[in-house]
């Protein structure tokens, strides 16, 4: 079910609001086209809190629209504000709100569904079709985004934090939901084996979650080897698995096994003639069935947990990248009677070699987005020093935020950085975030 705004606790007194103000926004108007823009604020309505932006991380699909003012199939016709991993502070409360004061710090969940429909009574309310979700082109008026010095949202959807998680942690509870959707749908029974394929933001938090749920061996592949060595530094993953480059570089898709985004992102660009269709769709099976097999032995190496009788396969594997050959190296890669589970969105149609599930019966689960995850969320890191049953230690995720920058003037040169792997020092970067 939805939070809920209520609480036992009464409002402060609201300090009188003008019913418009001015504040600053970050707007963009077309490729790479960024602006920072003044516009009017009204004073909070019925059921929303005026809430102070603190830090918003900047997603994958932020920088596909940054880059050609769309996303995937999603194009943008007006301008938008973009951000949705955000957190701040209460500043104002509308009417008819309890259960929250002035100051108090939130994690917004910017997907607001309609909550009448079948399948929100479900509590599936990520797979509304009236979602609206910041900085998305999906709806019209587009909803926007986050990368304002404040916004008015349902305060159901804003989730209070405790003193001991930081607004740049909280911000990272957007991705983080992602992963916990995903281990969600993927039921793994302790002692469960798990491969992740990408290592970025979504394929880190998935591994650890992985590990959280029980999960005792969890192999991340990621062509970048920062990245790769990032996840088990900080105990992300048990076992990581750099994809060698004759292979990605061979690969009709370059950017093999690379991290993609948790929402929508922008499938890989390139056109085969019906006559290369054929050696490429194979030649692509060959480099799966390799990496397949090269991740498996790395699973199996030192230190694996997993039984000589499994090295035919894992129980679970997390496509993160949204990547046509990475699904295939996912099938491959996974013992009978396993599931795939789609994290990623990249390439939108995808030939895939069915024939492999089909007769192994392994199930493939895709999701979408995330519902009903952020109290687990905020639970898990209030409780990050303390070790689950298997001892196992959530790793810091502030350590993931590689780069800040300060104020919304700056976010043309974050968006640059955050569609890199490493800056000019040639330090990884992992996770952007704009702070105010």
């Amino acid at each position: 079910m939805a939070p809920s705004a209520t609480g036992d606790s009464a409002p402060m007194h609201i300090p009188a609001v003008s019913k418009a103000s001015k504040i600053n926004a970050s707007v963009l108007h077309g490729p790479r086209d960024l602006r920072l823009e003044q516009r009017h604020i009204q004073e909070p309505g019925i059921g929303e809190l005026q809430v102070a932006i603190k830090t918003t991380g900047i997603c994958g699909s932020d920088v596909s629209y940054y880059k050609k003012f769309a996303n995937g199939d999603l194009c943008a016709c007006q301008p938008l504000s973009l951000g949705h991993e955000s957190s701040g502070t209460v500043v104002a409360i509308g009417p008819h709100v309890t259960g929250f004061n002035i100051g108090d710090r939130v994690a917004l969940e910017v997907g607001i569904p309609c909550g009448q429909c079948g399948i929100c009574r479900q509590g599936r309310y990520n797979l509304c079709k009236k979602m609206r979700f910041r900085s998305s082109a999906k709806s019209f008026p587009h909803f926007q985004g986050t990368l304002q010095d404040r916004i008015n949202h349902p305060a159901t959807w804003c989730h209070k934090l405790p003193d001991n998680i930081s607004f740049d942690a909280a911000a990272l509870l957007e991705p983080l939901s992602v992963a916990l959707h995903a281990v969600n749908r993927a039921t793994p029974t302790p002692g469960s084996s798990a491969l992740v394929l990408g290592a970025g933001a979504v394929g880190l938090l998935t591994a650890a979650m992985a590990r959280q749920s029980g999960c005792s061996t969890v192999t991340i592949a990621d062509v970048d080897q920062g990245r790769v060595n990032f996840a088990i530094a900080k105990g992300f993953a048990t076992h990581g698995y750099v994809v060698p480059s004759q292979l990605h570089t061979s690969s009709s898709c370059s950017s093999l096994c690379s991290s993609s985004n948790s929402g929508t992102s922008t499938p890989c660009e390139g056109v085969m003639t019906p006559a290369s269709t054929t050696i490429s769709f194979q030649s692509s099976l060959d480099t799966a069935k390799t990496l397949a097999a090269e991740m498996l032995a790395e699973a199996n190496g030192p230190g694996s947990m997993m039984a000589d009788d499994e090295d035919d396969g894992v129980d679970i594997t997390f496509e993160c990248t949204g990547k046509e050959v990475c699904m295939h190296t996912a099938l491959y890669a996974t013992k009978a009677g396993g599931k795939v589970i789609m994290v990623g969105m990249g390439t939108p149609i995808q030939t895939l070699p069915m024939s492999v599930a089909h007769l192994r019966e392994i199930d493939i689960l895709g999701i979408f987005r995330y519902a009903n995850t952020y109290s687990t969320g905020i639970k898990l890191l209030c409780a990050r020093d303390r070790p689950n049953r298997g001892g196992y230690v959530l790793p810091n995720l502030d350590e993931m935020v590689t780069h800040r920058f300060k104020g919304l003037d700056n976010a043309k040169g974050a968006f640059e950085l955050a569609s890199r792997t490493i800056d000019d020092g040639g330090n990884l970067v992992l996770k952007v975030v704009i702070e105010a």
